[in-house]
């Protein structure tokens, strides 16, 4: 697999982030390297010192055409500590474009499949309903960057989902990516692979215009341009979210978390 130039060393030498021509300065952040078996051969991500605010993600999207640097939120106040103590794992990734997402889907859907009609398609416990259709992106419609923005903004601006934010720069080729580009864990019990998790990321992004806006420890926030816009849609988009993070919906029935599901620009997912 071919690998695109690490930015992320010239900020040793450009803290503020000039030089990728940000419409802003950086604040006062440090490059993370540290894994769960020692330093990485480069760095893995930059994140900042200080609370972002407002304003931050888009203020730091230049970076993404500049330097293929993408922004994304890391809540370092849920009791983990920040990236430097989540033992990243970037070793034991693989890449996301060797998977196929049904396929990873249907694997996990086997070990986590609810009793009862999940999909609403008359279909059993046992069987896979497969991707759930979608328009796609439609004329007219959000710009998946542009809302991705305004979702970080108002997950900073309530400050309920995150508990201290901070802003992150990832080396990553799209924002699906980015959990696998740094190793992140927050799955292991459910999946060991994230990067099986991101073939499913890259193929919202394609059906439905994800961006991966927020992670934690053990959670993960998705902004959503294209959400299902009717029952059955939602229905069996559900199914593919069970099976993606079981924890999800297990405090509900799949119908009732299908409904949730209609127009949500958002999507926060959390494994126990």
């Amino acid at each position: 697999m071919a690998t695109l130039p690490n930015p992320l060393p010239g900020l040793a030498a450009d803290p503020t982030g000039r030089s990728l021509g940000l419409e802003r300065p950086l604040p006062p952040g440090r490059s993370i390297d540290t894994t769960d078996e020692g330093p990485w051969h480069e760095p893995l991500l930059w994140y900042a010192d200080e609370p972002a605010e407002p304003g931050a993600w888009a203020a730091a999207q230049p970076a993404r055409r500049t330097a293929g640097l993408l922004p994304v939120l890391l809540d370092v106040g849920d009791g983990q500590g920040g990236p430097e103590e989540w033992e990243l794992m970037p070793g034991e990734m693989s890449y996301p474009g060797d998977h196929d997402p049904e396929e990873v889907l249907a694997d996990l859907w086997e070990t986590v499949a609810p009793d009862g009609d999940t999909a609403g398609d008359g279909m059993g416990a046992g069987d896979w309903p497969g991707l759930a259709e979608t328009a796609g992106p439609a004329d007219g419609g959000p710009d998946p960057d542009a809302l991705a923005a305004e979702v970080a903004d108002a997950l900073l601006a309530g400050r309920t989902r995150l508990k201290e934010p901070r802003l992150a720069l990832v080396p990553a080729r799209r924002s699906a990516d980015i959990p696998a580009a740094i190793g992140w864990g927050g799955p292991l019990n459910h999946e060991g692979d994230v990067a099986r998790l991101c073939a499913v990321l890259r193929s919202w992004e394609d059906r439905f215009g994800i961006r991966v806006v927020a992670l934690g420890f053990d959670h993960l926030t998705v902004s959503v341009a294209t959400p299902p816009t009717t029952g059955a849609e939602a229905r069996h988009l559900a199914a593919e979210h069970i099976a993606f993070c079981p924890d999800t919906a297990r405090q509900t029935t799949p119908d009732t978390y299908a409904k949730t599901l209609l127009g949500a620009d958002t999507w926060t997912f959390w494994w126990d």
